[in-house]
C-alpha cells in the first residue's frame, strides 16, 4: 500500500525506537535553555536587560543546525507547576529548574555590568546533569547596546546566528517590561514598541494575544493582518503571525499550513513539530502525522505526549509493531503510569486484536485502579462484546459497575441502563431509567432526575418515537439545575417536531449564534439531521467534524457518516470509515453510544456486501447479531 518514501519513514521509526548504530551515531541536539541575565552593577535602571540578552540570544541562535533554542514562553509555563518565581530575578536562581522541566540540556547564564564606558557581558553554558562548564563566552559593546552584545554572543556560540528583529533598544526595553508585566494593561508599552520600530514583529503578537484573551478577536486579527502587510515584517515574523491568526479562528487547514512554514524557517522546534503532528493526526494524514512526530522525538526522546500519539498515529497508518514500540517506550519512561498500558488497550482493540486488548486495558486497572474511574474494566468489557462473547462481557461489565458503585458513584445506575441498550436489551435500560427518574424527583437528587428523562428522550427518538421524545425532554427540562441544564437543553433541541433540514440548519444557529460552523454546532446538527432521517445533509455536516476529528475520539463522527451515506446509497464509500474499531469511551456507553454501536457492524455488513465480499459481509452481520442476543 506504500510507495518507498514510507518504507524509508517505517525503517527510521524502528532506528529511533530500536536504537539503530546510525541514528546513535549522530549527535544529540542541543536542547538550550538561555535564562535571564543577572545585573552586577549596570544600574538599576537596566534591570530590563537581564531579559533581554536571553530573548536576543535564544531568538538568534533558534534556527542554527544542531540547536533548539527553548523559548522563555515555554520555561516559565512550568510556573504552574513549579510554583511562581519573581521575573526579575537572575535566571540560574529563579529559572533554572523550569529549564530542565522543559527538557533542557544545555543551560546558559550570565552576567552583564559597565566597566570602562563598556556594557561587559559574560555568557557560561553548562551541563544540567553533570553541573561541567562547557563553554564561557565574553563580549563588551558601547553603553546600553544589549542587543549588539547579545548578538555578538550568539555568534559565538553558531555561526549561523540570524539578526535580531530590531535594531532599536526602545522597542526591545518596552517589549521586554510587557513580557515582565504581572498583568494589566499591556497597550502603553507596546505603543512604545510600536512608536520606535514599527517592523518588530513580537510586540503584535503580544498584543494579539492581549485582544483575544479579552474577547477581541476581531481586533486580534485585524492587527495580526496589518501587520503582516508591513512591507519590513519579516518572513519568520509573518509566519508566527499566521500560524497565531489560524489559532485564533480555529482553522486547522490553515493552521497546519502555518505550522509547515514556520518549521521551514525553524527546523528544530519540538512543540511545533509535536502541534503538527497533532493536527495531522486529527486530519487522518497519518504518514504524516508520524513523521512529524518522529522529527520531534529525534530533539525530545523523552517526550511521552509524543511517544503517545506517534503509537495511534502509526497503528492507524498500518505499522502495528512500531506503533507497539513507541507506547512501550513510553511506558519505559513512565512504568508506574497506567496510560501506556491504556494506549496499547486502544490500539490492538482498533485493529481487532480484542484478546490482547483487554489483557492491556486489565493491566492498566490493576496498575492504576482509579484511573479513568475504573474506565478500563469498561474498555475489556468492550473487548469481549466486540468478540462476539456478550456472556463473558457482561461478566465484566458487572465488575466495572461494581466498582463505581464501591466508590459511590451517583451514576452507576445509568452505566447500567446504557450498557443494557447497546447489547440489545434496550426494554431493561429503559426500566432501569425510569426508575431512576422516578426515585429521585422529589429531594436533593433531581438533578438524576433530569439527566434520566433527557436520556429516556434521546433513546426515543432513535427509535422514532418524536411526541414521546419531546415529552420527557421537557420533563427532564423541569428538574435541571446547573449541573444538568445542558444535557437537557440538548435532548429538548434535538426533540422538536420534524422539520426540512434548512429548518435544523436555522434552529443550530439560533442554538449557537455566531458558531455554527463550529464542531460542536456541527455535531449537534448532525445528530439532529440523522434522528430526523436527513441522511444526505448529515453526511454534509459530519465530514468536516470527521475531518479534523481523532480517530480514537468519543464522537465516534467516522461511523456516523458511514451511517449517513450507506443509507444513501453510497455503502462502498463507508468502508474505509469502518476499517477500524471503535475505541470505547472510558466513560462508559453515555446516551448516544446507541446510536453507533452496535450498529457499527451492520454498517460493516452492508459495506462489505456492496464490494462484493460475502464472507467479511457475513461475518460482521453474525457479531452484530451475537452482540443484540439475536438468533
Amino acid at each position: 500500500m506504500f510507495c518507498s518514501r514510507h518504507g524509508v519513514l517505517v525503517l527510521s521509526l524502528f532506528a529511533f525506537l530500536g536504537g539503530c548504530a546510525r541514528r546513535a551515531e549522530k549527535a544529540p541536539v542541543e536542547r538550550v535553555a538561555v535564562l535571564r541575565f543577572e545585573n552586577l552593577g549596570a544600574g538599576a535602571s537596566e534591570d530590563w536587560m537581564g531579559r533581554a540578552f536571553s530573548e536576543v540570544i535564544a531568538e538568534e541562535i533558534s534556527a542554527a543546525p544542531g540547536i533548539y533554542a527553548i523559548a522563555s514562553t515555554r520555561i516559565h509555563a512550568a510556573n504552574a507547576a513549579l510554583g511562581p518565581r519573581p521575573v526579575s530575578a537572575p535566571g540560574i536562581s529563579a529559572e533554572r529548574a523550569m529549564a530542565l522541566a522543559a527538557g533542557a540540556n544545555r543551560i546558559g547564564y550570565g552576567e552583564y555590568w559597565t566597566q570602562g564606558g563598556h556594557l561587559e557581558t559574560r555568557l557560561t553554558i553548562a551541563d544540567p546533569r553533570t553541573g561541567r562548564t562547557l563553554r564561557v563566552i565574553g563580549a563588551s559593546a558601547a553603553p546600553g547596546d544589549v542587543i549588539s552584545a547579545a548578538s555578538a554572543l550568539a555568534h559565538a556560540l553558531s555561526g549561523n546566528a540570524r539578526p535580531f528583529g530590531t535594531g532599536s533598544r526602545e522597542a526591545l526595553q518596552a517589549w521586554v517590561q510587557t513580557l515582565e508585566l504581572a498583568g494589566g494593561d499591556v497597550a502603553p508599552p507596546l505603543d512604545r514598541a510600536f512608536a520606535a520600530d514599527p517592523d518588530f514583529g513580537p510586540p503584535y503578537r503580544i498584543l494579539a494575544q492581549w485582544k483575544a484573551q479579552h474577547q477581541d478577536v476581531a481586533g486580534a486579527l485585524a492587527l495580526l493582518a496589518r501587520a503582516q502587510a508591513r512591507p519590513g515584517m519579516s518572513g519568520l515574523e509573518r509566519a508566527r503571525m499566521s500560524l497565531l491568526a489560524a489559532t485564533l479562528r480555529n482553522d486547522p487547514a490553515a493552521r497546519q499550513s502555518a505550522l509547515a512554514s514556520l518549521l521551514g524557517l525553524e527546523p528544530n522546534d519540538p512543540p511545533a513539530l509535536r502541534a503538527l503532528g497533532e493536527i495531522a493526526l486529527t486530519r487522518h494524514e497519518f504518514t504524516e502525522s508520524m513523521q512529524a512526530f518522529d522529527k520531534a522525538l529525534s530533539l525530545e526522546p523523552d517526550d511521552i505526549t509524543a511517544l503517545n500519539l506517534l503509537g495511534y498515529a502509526a497503528a492507524y497508518a498500518g505499522y502495528f509493531e512500531p506503533a507497539v514500540q513507541a507506547l512501550r517506550r513510553y511506558e519505559a519512561l513512565r512504568p508506574a503510569e497506567a496510560n501506556p498500558l491504556d494506549s496499547l488497550g486502544d490500539i490492538h482493540l482498533a485493529a481487532g486484536r480484542l484478546k490482547d486488548a483487554e489483557t492491556f486495558y486489565l493491566a492498566a486497572w490493576r496498575k492504576a485502579p482509579g484511573f479513568l474511574n475504573n474506565g478500563e474494566l469498561f474498555k475489556a468489557a468492550m473487548a469481549r462484546l466486540m468478540a462476539g462473547d456478550r456472556t463473558g462481557a457482561d461478566e465484566m461489565a458487572k465488575q466495572w459497575t461494581d466498582a463505581r458503585a464501591a466508590a459511590r458513584d451517583p451514576l452507576v445506575d445509568f452505566c447500567r441502563a446504557e450498557w443494557a441498550s447497546i447489547t440489545g436489551r434496550r426494554d431493561e435500560g429503559y426500566r432501569l431509567l425510569q426508575a431512576i427518574a422516578a426515585a429521585n424527583e422529589q429531594g436533593p437528587a433531581r438533578e438524576l432526575a433530569a439527566r434520566a428523562y433527557a436520556e429516556l428522550a434521546e433513546w426515543e427518538l432513535a427509535d422514532g418515537r418524536r411526541a414521546e421524545a419531546s415529552r420527557l425532554a421537557e420533563k427532564s427540562a423541569g428538574f435541571a439545575g446547573p449541573a444538568m441544564i445542558g444535557l437537557s437543553n440538548a435532548a429538548r433541541f434535538l426533540a422538536q417536531p420534524s422539520a426540512p433540514a434548512a429548518e435544523w440548519e436555522a434552529r443550530t444557529a439560533r442554538l449557537v449564534p455566531g458558531a455554527p460552523a463550529s464542531p460542536a454546532a456541527r455535531m449537534t446538527l448532525a445528530y439532529a439531521l440523522l434522528l430526523d432521517r436527513h441522511f444526505e445533509e448529515a453526511a454534509a455536516a459530519l465530514k468536516p467534524v470527521y475531518e479534523n476529528t481523532l480517530p480514537a475520539s468519543e464522537e465516534n463522527a467516522g461511523i456516523l457518516l458511514a451511517w449517513a451515506l450507506v443509507e444513501t446509497g453510497h455503502a462502498r464509500d463507508a468502508a474505509g470509515l469502518l476499517r477500524f474499531l471503535p475505541v470505547p469511551p472510558p466513560s462508559g456507553p453515555g446516551a448516544l453510544m446507541s446510536l453507533y454501536f452496535p450498529r457499527f457492524y451492520e454498517l460493516r455488513s452492508k459495506a462489505a456486501e456492496a464490494a462484493g465480499h460475502g464472507e467479511e459481509a457475513r461475518t460482521a452481520q453474525n457479531l452484530y447479531r451475537q452482540i443484540c442476543g439475536a438468533r
